[in-house]
């Protein structure tokens, strides 16, 4: 009944009443749960971890567009809008930010990408058993030595003074060659070293993906004669090929977050023209500064996080054009 006394028409028709088939698949659901409750258990672990710190930090990303303050807080500190993003798009090292970062991700995916692909695929075809897992293990190791640990072991090796490649420098020319000192082979030893860490662990996944290929198939290619380049080609490139454009999207993802530590312990002074990014210009701007520019360097940041997420929808979308799986 309504205020008025009269009968209320329009209350009946604003409930949904579940159908027999949307109330079957809720009872299946929660049967579902109900048998299954130690992995959803096993399930809220990451969850509230990805809620604490991942989806409630989000709400200081509004310092971006604030003059932020420690003593007022976040909701206390001025709103600014867009003043923050027109500060860096305009500041004179935005051109160099923007040209390092592409210029060592995009280096650094071409380079890194195809090689676990091809390492696998020649794996795959060895027959000796002792010799794969041993080139699997000799591969798969550097991946467990720290990013401090690798840029230490470059420091030495290629000390201008005492390090193997300026000894041998010596030793053939009769003068030592200061690498680490040459901005011109900065991003070399980044990229290439930084290849030599991860192979072996991006190849074990195109591995796993191999073993799924029914093995009928090479069987059946081996009758008709075809050789093993083309059973590569025609098999084992399709095979993983879902796996490869999930791992391409991802890759995409972190196209622009290259790696902030390892950057910054392999930067000098001498190299700082082409090695700095916009990871160690935030770092710098935000913490190692003296002003503590937290709204600036929020700002930066934010930009380059969607910047990330345009090229994983711009990958998604052209994986799915090429008629491939996307990731949704």
């Amino acid at each position: 009944m309504s205020i008025t006394g009269q009968p209320d028409r329009t209350s009946a028709s604003e409930y949904v009443i579940p159908t027999p088939a949307l109330q079957h698949r809720m009872r299946h659901t929660l049967m579902h749960v109900r048998r299954r409750w130690q992995l959803y258990a096993l399930l809220l672990i990451p969850l509230i971890y990805m809620i604490v710190f991942h989806y409630t930090p989000m709400v200081g990303a509004q310092i971006a567009f604030r003059d932020y303050s420690v003593r007022d807080g976040i909701w206390g500190s001025e709103w600014v809008g867009l003043e923050n993003f027109q500060r860096f798009f305009n500041s004179y090292l935005f051109g160099r930010l923007i040209a390092n970062t592409i210029t060592l991700g995009l280096y650094s995916l071409i380079a890194g990408f195809p090689i676990p692909i091809i390492l696998a695929l020649s794996l795959n075809q060895v027959r000796n058993v002792y010799f794969k897992k041993t080139m699997q293990m000799v591969t798969y190791a550097p991946y467990f030595i720290s990013v401090v640990v690798l840029v230490g072991l470059l420091l030495q090796f290629f000390n201008p003074r005492f390090g193997v490649v300026s000894q041998i420098s010596q030793a053939l020319t009769g003068m030592p060659v200061n690498i680490l000192n040459d901005p011109n082979w900065f991003q070399s030893l980044f990229v290439w070293s930084g290849v030599w860490q991860t192979t072996g662990f991006a190849t074990v996944i195109y591995l796993a993906a191999l073993t799924t290929i029914d093995p009928s198939l090479h069987e059946a290619a081996v009758v008709d004669g075809a050789s093993r380049l083309q059973r590569i080609r025609h098999i084992d490139i399709p095979g993983i090929m879902p796996v490869t454009t999930m791992l391409l999207i991802l890759n995409m993802g972190n196209f622009i977050n290259i790696g902030f530590e390892k950057v910054l312990l392999m930067q000098n002074p001498v190299n700082t023209g082409v090695s700095e990014i916009i990871d160690t210009y935030v770092y710098k701007v935000g913490l190692a500064s003296t002003a503590l520019d937290f709204s600036y360097a929020t700002a930066i940041g934010l930009f380059k996080g969607v910047i990330a997420l345009i090229l994983v929808f711009t990958a998604n979308w052209a994986v799915k054009r090429m008629g491939q799986e996307g990731l949704w």
